[in-house]
């Protein structure tokens, strides 16, 4: 027998025996078959020693706050260049952050703050925290933004402000919106806390309104466990925003204890700042990557019947990719629900979720608008007008038909953006078996 023919009969096992696992792989694991994905999605947050000496000089300074410390200020002039803003200030957290601005633009009990249905509270709670009341404007469920089609109409004498949310590092139609804002003259405060590095024409979100306002939270793309920032290019605004978080004492105090306003401690700490620094050494070839497998996922996604990945307006030149959302139609997956496959992602291993729910529904709301403070602002005609005036049916569908990949998952290598698509392509083969399963 020739060595060439010895060769091919010893291989002929091995190859059966891959062409049966590739068979078996076939089926999704949730009915018995290999994992997609066998390896763990890259942990975050992404850290060395940069982060361990940045946080030990530190300590070893004796210098933990932004008064007699000066990791702050090198972090605010820092996130201020890679913006392209004229001015930053670093807050104690996203949330400080919105709150700070809404405070600093003179938004008022009795003033209306236009919002979005889908977007974490904390957009609503800053509002709330002023006695404002919420009016949300619908989504655009092909992008999971505000609808800017929808928002003129929102708009009342009321309107003190109209906060667009740049929802997953995507960005929200900036065009349409800062046009109408300008047209009735209302001040935009963009919430860019998930949109690090995004980009609408070419100039990084969150530098286009009269301020724009990022978190730092653990989940983020920029992450110092918690801290956020306020970008303006409004020197006065930034002056009140500085004097709001420091109890009331601008950059350019007074003197003693004597304040010009009042105000707030939401100060960020040198630790954050600190680690802050260290983050944003690997912050852009981070982008990159989510930016490419990104793309890379679209492209294999947008094959798939009943998958719709989240689109992009013509303006947005960078999706910063805090999430990867999607729309999943049950109906091209044989009525599977959406638990059910999420379920079966995650036996994949491929995490994901299901995102947010209504906020504009969600009982904290009707509490905070029933309470004494409220009714003694807005009375029962108004709220009743305000409850007429702020369903948002495209958001409810949004809400049952989401799906989100975190940004993490995006920094794996190339072939996990592969195997994320084979995976959703072998659930809905076989989309009737796990319905009935």
């Amino acid at each position: 027998m020739s060595p060439t023919r010895r060769r091919f009969l010893a291989a002929a096992p091995l190859a059966g025996a891959a062409l049966a696992a590739d068979t078996r792989d076939e089926r999704p694991a949730l009915l018995g078959g290999a994992k997609a994905h066998p390896e763990p999605f890259p942990s975050w947050p992404v850290l060395d020693q940069t982060e361990e000496r940045a946080m030990l000089d530190t300590l070893r300074s004796g210098k933990w706050y932004r008064g007699n410390g000066t990791h702050v200020a090198r972090f605010e002039e820092a996130y201020a260049q890679l913006t392209g803003a004229k001015k930053c200030l670093a807050v104690a957290n996203g949330t400080s952050a919105l709150y700070t601005s809404m405070q600093a633009m003179g938004i008022e009990p009795g003033d209306e703050v236009i919002v979005p249905p889908y977007t974490f509270v904390a957009t609503i709670n800053a509002v709330l925290r002023q006695y404002a009341l919420p009016v949300f404007v619908d989504t655009d469920p092909e992008t999971f933004q505000m609808d800017a089609r929808k928002l003129e109409a929102a708009i009342t004498p009321r309107t003190r402000a109209i906060v667009p949310v740049h929802l997953g590092g995507n960005v929200c139609d900036l065009d349409a919106m800062l046009a109408i804002a300008a047209r009735h003259s209302v001040p935009v405060l963009e919430d860019a806390c998930q949109a690090h590095l995004a980009e609408w024409r070419g100039r990084k979100a969150g530098t286009f309104g009269k301020a724009g306002c990022f978190s730092f939270q653990a989940s983020k793309n920029l992450n110092s466990g918690e801290g956020g920032a306020i970008l303006t290019s409004d020197e006065d605004l930034h002056e009140r925003c500085f004097a709001f978080h420091n109890n009331g004492s601008g950059t350019r105090p007074v003197g003693g204890f004597t304040y010009k306003a009042t105000g707030c401690n939401l100060r960020m700490t040198e630790f954050q700042a600190a680690l802050l620094m260290a983050q944003m050494s690997r912050i852009e070839a981070q982008a990159k990557t989510r930016t490419e497998n990104g793309a890379y996922l679209t492209s294999m996604l947008k094959e798939i019947p009943g998958v719709a990945p989240a689109r992009m307006y013509d303006g947005c030149t960078r999706n910063a990719y805090h999430l990867y959302m999607l729309r999943y139609d049950k109906r091209e997956f044989a009525g599977l629900s959406r638990a059910v496959f999420l379920k079966a992602l995650a036996a994949e291993g491929i995490p994901a979720s299901g995102g947010y729910t209504p906020l504009n529904t969600q009982p904290f709301l009707k509490s905070a608008l029933g309470s004494r403070g409220y009714a003694r602002i807005f009375s029962a005609t108004e709220m009743a007008a305000w409850e007429e005036r702020n369903r948002c049916p495209a958001n409810d569908r949004l809400c049952d038909e989401a799906v989100w990949f975190v940004q993490t998952m995006l920094l794996a290598p190339r072939t996990s953006m592969e195997q994320i698509a084979g995976a959703i392509r072998k659930i809905r083969k076989h989309a009737g078996e796990l319905a009935g399963a």
